[in-house]
């Protein structure tokens, strides 16, 4: 079956950095897109950044420079690295298969915050 698994989030004071990944196993990693989605307290849950199959990279206009996805389909793993983080970028971050169909992880917490 159909599994994301992310790690790397944490607590990080403002102007760090960290380095998101999410596992995906149960289907053929190279064909799909992938996307980084989060959702912070209280709030809707946003698109990040989405990677297509071919490598074009799309984000977010409040990430936009400061956000970076890839991919490594040898290793079935997205990345998101995430540079000179701000307390507003606290949230859950999430990995989804495509923009499409129900297949999340089951996110990772991301804390900036001094």
């Amino acid at each position: 079956q159909v599994q994301l698994v992310e790690s790397g989030g944490g607590l990080v004071q403002p102007g760090g950095s960290l380095r998101l990944s999410c596992a995906a196993s149960g289907y053929i990693f190279s064909v799909f897109d992938m996307a980084w989605y989060r959702q912070a307290p209280g709030k809707q849950r946003e698109l990040v950044a989405i990677i297509t199959r071919g490598g074009s990279t799309s984000y977010a206009d409040s990430v936009k420079g400061r956000f970076t996805i890839s991919r490594d389909n040898a290793k079935n793993t997205v990345y998101l690295q995430t540079d000179s983080l701000k307390p507003e970028d606290t949230a859950v971050y999430y990995c989804r298969r495509s923009l499409y169909g129900n297949y999340w992880g089951q996110g990772t917490q991301v804390t900036v915050s001094s």
